[in-house]
């Protein structure tokens, strides 16, 4: 791709999409036709690129694929070189810049979808429809993996539609189907109801779970009628340095892995004297095996709205992004909903609940990049630009999003925030441990058979969340916190910050993937690597080349062992570990490590 304009011309189809996200061109300067007042006044550009991935989602949506004509007139209508907005089409996976059917199927070959038999459907699939390319292709976790092995098919068109399937079986090929002709609108697939992935749904004692399956999703009416706003209400009472308090003294940390203590990332973007502050909740959760974070926002849409709100009130935000996954279809709809009756209803917009503070939504979502998740990529997401991580400090609490204050925490964290302002910091921190507090969402997939979110408090072991899930067999090895994660076989960890650290193991985003004897270690870490190549951003050079060299020598493994190659893993893994510039190329190795040290894989 060129850096100048290339002429080329979007199609009706392509152009019409773009003025349905952006509004009709005003004059040639911006992509419209040519007139003779254009000759006469030159408008001044003003750039626009924040709003460059929801522009090629747009035209990727309704067409299947981006063309150069359709690049060139987004570039045109934003203000952006075509050269830098054709290295952002090309960097999501959910993207194309080549020809393809409207209807792809993504297949999950990913942790949880292949230790329950991924690969048998992967070769059903080539034998229907050919090697992976146009049609469909093999995709890393997709969040489904309480009904693995699992697929999504993702088909453009106006509106667009999703198909979500699983549990797959290998002889059922209705998901190998290609195309409308083969699969009408009016046979879509159903997706089961929300609460099928919570086994303890309905159960008394749940906190952030209570709602799920117990009160309508798509109701205002409902979710206040269960307890809804009385967070926010107490919120308003207390202002905004009480709500900040609560949360200090209620101990709550992140619960997206790097477990920072919320209250202080509050406090900090709270008080800071550039303005505007902006909140980014992050839900993007692309760790392989995480699946909470859908599940809330599928069954319990406007807890997050309300916890969002609460958290903009504390910290002086009037602007909110709520980041979210792509390839999550049902939770994108039903927080559209959510959103919009808020903002109706007068619980989002300018004087929330009469109270004189004024906060809003957007939306924006995300297109295939696990990379996205880490906090400073997303900003990068959302301005426009590819999604990489930036170098800190300077922090996001101090330089975020267009360079102003931001605070960013992912979906649970978020929800957590209501409980304990509804009972008090109090009553939330004798929840737990002293040192980990409240209650924790644990994602179980693997060889169980009963695999779904489970919500305990933190000390409860983890045997006791096992006996809950159902092992079919005698677990080999527990992979804890995802292919970022570590490989356990004490069944007797306290799942607590402190407990798994000890074990020198993480909690991570709530992983819980077990393995049995029928499953393949070997394969299941050259996912794990391959995962790893794929994500790399490539902006650094030992996340960039570490994760190439580490999936090569597992290869090599996988046929002869050679202990240079296990001397080589180690160095390259310490080496990742210690000079990547976030967290993918230093938590690469972890897994492979750990199943190395204590599993005594290639011994």
């Amino acid at each position: 791709m060129d850096l100048r304009f290339r002429d080329a011309e979007p199609t009706a189809e392509e152009r019409a999409a773009v003025d349905a996200l952006l509004g009709p061109p005003s004059s040639a300067w911006d992509g419209g036709e040519r007139t003779g007042a254009d000759l006469r006044v030159a408008a001044r550009a003003e750039s626009a690129r924040d709003l460059l991935l929801p522009a090629l989602h747009a035209v990727n949506d309704r067409v299947g694929w981006i063309s150069e004509g359709a690049l060139d007139y987004i570039c045109r209508r934003l203000t952006v070189p075509p050269a830098e907005a054709y290295g952002v089409a090309t960097f999501y996976s959910l993207l194309s810049v080549e020809p393809r059917p409207a209807r792809v199927l993504h297949l999950c070959t990913d942790l949880a979808c292949h230790a329950k038999g991924s690969d048998a459907v992967r070769r059903r699939i080539e034998e229907r429809l050919g090697p992976p390319g146009q049609s469909w292709q093999p995709s890393p976790c997709l969040g489904l993996c309480e009904r693995a092995p699992a697929a999504l098919a993702l088909e453009a068109g106006d509106p667009p539609a999703a198909d979500v399937y699983g549990p797959i079986d290998p002889d059922d090929t209705a998901y190998a189907q290609n195309g409308k002709a083969a699969a009408p609108h009016k046979e879509r697939t159903e997706e089961p109801p929300v609460e099928a992935a919570v086994p303890q749904a309905g159960q008394d004692g749940l906190v952030l779970l209570r709602r799920i399956g117990v009160a309508d999703p798509a109701s205002l009416d409902d979710y206040r009628a269960k307890g809804g706003y009385a967070a926010l209400r107490r919120a308003f009472r207390l202002g905004p340095a009480g709500v900040i308090r609560e949360v200090l003294e209620s101990g709550l940390v992140g619960r997206g892995g790097a477990a920072f203590p919320t209250g202080r990332k509050w406090d900090a973007t709270a008080r800071q004297p550039d303005h505007p502050h902006y909140l980014v909740c992050n839900a993007d959760e692309s760790e392989p095996g995480t699946f909470k974070d859908r599940v809330i926002m599928e069954g319990d849409p406007y807890a997050l709205v309300e916890a969002m709100t609460i958290a903009a009130y504390a910290t002086g935000c009037a602007k909110g992004y709520l980041y979210i996954r792509g390839e999550y279809p049902r939770a994108i709809r039903r927080l559209e909903h959510a959103i919009a009756t808020a903002r109706s209803r007068g619980l989002l917009g300018a004087d929330i609940l009469g109270q004189g503070f004024g906060f809003d939504i957007e939306l924006r979502r995300g297109a295939g990049a696990y990379i996205c998740g880490e906090e400073t990529a997303i900003f990068n997401s959302i301005e426009g630009y590819r999604g990489e991580p930036r170098s800190k400090p300077p922090f996001p609490v101090e330089k975020g999003l267009f360079g102003k204050p931001t605070v960013v925490n992912n979906v649970e964290t978020l929800v957590n925030v209501l409980p304990i302002l509804e009972h008090g910091a109090q009553a939330y921190a004798a929840i737990g441990t002293e040192a980990s507090t409240g209650t924790k969402l644990f994602c179980v997939s693997g060889t169980v058979a009963k695999p779904g979110i489970y919500e305990l408090p933190f000390g409860a072991t983890l045997r006791e969340l096992l006996d809950l899930a159902s092992p079919v067999a005698e677990p080999r090895a527990v992979l804890l916190g995802g292919a970022a994660g570590a490989f356990v076989t004490d069944l007797d960890i306290p799942l607590t910050f402190e407990g798994t650290r000890q074990a020198g193991a993480t909690l991570g985003s709530g992983v819980v993937l077990v393995l049995d004897d029928s499953v393949d270690l070997k394969a299941i870490l050259l996912r794990i690597a391959e995962f790893f190549r794929d994500e790399s951003c490539g902006q650094c050079v030992p996340c960039r080349v570490g994760t190439v060299r580490q999936e090569e020598a597992l290869h090599r493994l996988s046929e002869r062992v050679d202990e240079r190659d296990l001397l080589l893993l180690r160095e390259v893994g310490q080496t990742m570990r210690d000079a990547s510039i976030c967290g993918l190329g230093q938590t690469a190795w972890n897994a492979v490590e750990s199943a190395i040290e204590r599993l005594g894989v290639y011994r």
